[in-house]
């Protein structure tokens, strides 16, 4: 936790003794009374809070906040709906490493028992991004999504504009480097990865319907959440040299 994130209706009120923040603050960061540590308001601003007081109802703080951030990532990323616990470490590794948007979509191959998962019931997956996003030092969550189909996905991409390109392990023209290399003053700002069981001949069609081209990482097969954190070290790499 490199920054300790607050949601807005928490900053005028006092963080419990109990809230595992409280317990980084005072454990691992040392903080006390007088002590200051980073701080931000989730989707806003970031800033100093002092510890100004500890009491039975917690943590009080005075804040002084730096100017406003935008949020640096414009990159959009859908997944074939994979098990929870890869659901989880995307949701917090993508968001660490910076994306506008995360959509889990329901394929031919993706278990449609994985969308009844408690991580999009009980508010986990909120926690996650969280979680990645006070790594990064960033304040900012992507937006989430997990009741659409690929179908859904894609008007809704080529009606926003969306330059996507597919990950295929086994059916795809190029790798990605090189579209990236050939395309580089438009690198793309969507990408599709597949379920864990991959792509069938009716999400081929879908995405070729939509002229969005597949492409591969290589030879190698890759855990879904390996793909996602290489796919977006590519774009985003791709992106500072456009």
């Amino acid at each position: 936790m490199n920054i300790v994130l607050l949601e807005t209706a928490e900053i005028d009120r006092p963080l419990p003794l109990n809230d595992p923040r409280t317990r980084h603050i005072r454990k691992v960061l040392c903080r006390e009374i007088g002590d200051s540590f980073d701080v931000g308001e989730i989707n806003g601003p970031r800033g100093k809070a002092t510890v100004t007081a500890i009491d039975e109802s917690g943590l009080h703080f005075d804040f002084k906040w730096n100017q406003g951030h935008t949020h640096a990532s414009l990159i959009r990323l859908a997944i074939g709906f994979p098990r929870p616990q890869t659901a989880r470490d995307v949701l917090r590794d993508a968001t660490t490493l910076g994306v506008a948007e995360l959509s889990f979509v329901a394929t031919t191959r993706s278990d449609p028992n994985y969308a009844g998962s408690s991580l999009w019931s009980d508010g986990e997956w909120r926690r996650q991004t969280i979680t990645g996003a006070a790594q990064a030092f960033d304040t900012f969550l992507p937006a989430v999504h997990w009741h659409e189909r690929l179908a859904e996905v894609l008007d809704r991409w080529s009606q926003e504009g969306v330059n996507a390109v597919a990950l295929d392990l086994y059916d795809y023209s190029s790798t990605l480097a090189a579209h990236l290399k050939r395309n580089s003053d438009t690198p793309p700002n969507g990408i599709l990865i597949g379920p864990e069981r991959g792509w069938d001949d009716a999400d081929r069609a879908l995405l070729q319907s939509h002229h969005i081209p597949r492409l591969s990482l290589g030879d190698r097969v890759l855990r879904t959440e390996t793909a996602v954190t290489v796919t977006l070290g590519l774009l985003h790499a791709a992106a500072v040299r456009a």
